[in-house]
């Protein structure tokens, strides 16, 4: 895919949606990330119902240290891998008070060195709590990037250091969230809404479905 391809489909996608943002409920960057470490493979809506009522009681690493992980995982049983999501906050937490004054530490290396994150939730964190331009790799963007043609790639790693080199710059902000969308409402796995899609005629995919 050549560089005018890309400028045009983040300039559409731009168009359709001027300020894309994360579907997790959060309100500061500890909330984003005990979201975010909570979403591996869950969904957003059910992570969003569990977590409505966990910040209500424990709005900082701090109380949730309180909470203590028998008492986390009440609120995080109905998410898939919450016993050990709850022990992995909870050492988070201690680490976060611990060293960081209650706050959530600004740098991927710090961030993925606490118990339950890793380089996509960092980055997902670096980007959507510190505006960053960093793009974090899940599943849809993995598959939205090789589908299309606007970043190949072997690895979520592979996908995410083409589109550092790729994506324009005045994008790169916003580009995992656009990425995300459209993979989770468009170019879903099963068979992508290609006749609904704002960037079907710049998309490379060969099996286009447009009936």
């Amino acid at each position: 895919m050549n560089r005018e391809k890309r400028q045009e489909i983040f300039r559409r996608l731009r168009e359709h949606n001027p300020n894309p943002t994360t579907e997790l409920n959060y309100r500061n960057a500890f909330e984003l990330l005990i979201a975010v470490i909570l979403s591996a493979q869950a969904t957003d809506v059910g992570v969003n119902k569990a977590t409505q009522k966990l910040f209500e009681v424990a709005p900082t690493p701090q109380k949730m240290l309180e909470l203590g992980e028998e008492g986390l995982k009440e609120y995080i049983k109905t998410i898939g891998l919450f016993n050990s999501k709850a022990r992995n906050i909870i050492k988070t937490c201690r680490i976060l008070v611990e060293r960081y004054g209650g706050q959530v530490p600004r740098t991927r290396e710090q961030l993925e060195a606490l118990p339950g994150v890793g380089r996509k939730t960092a980055n997902v964190v670096l980007n959507t709590a510190f505006g960053e331009p960093v793009i974090a790799v899940d599943t849809h963007i993995f598959r939205v990037c090789n589908r299309t043609g606007i970043a190949k790639g072997k690895t979520p790693l592979e996908v995410e250091k083409r589109l550092e080199r790729v994506v324009p710059e005045e994008f790169k902000k916003d580009a995992h969230h656009w990425l995300i969308l459209h993979g989770r409402y468009t170019c879903i796995a099963r068979k992508p809404r290609c006749g609904s899609c704002i960037i079907e005629d710049l998309c490379e995919y060969r099996h286009k479905t447009l009936d």
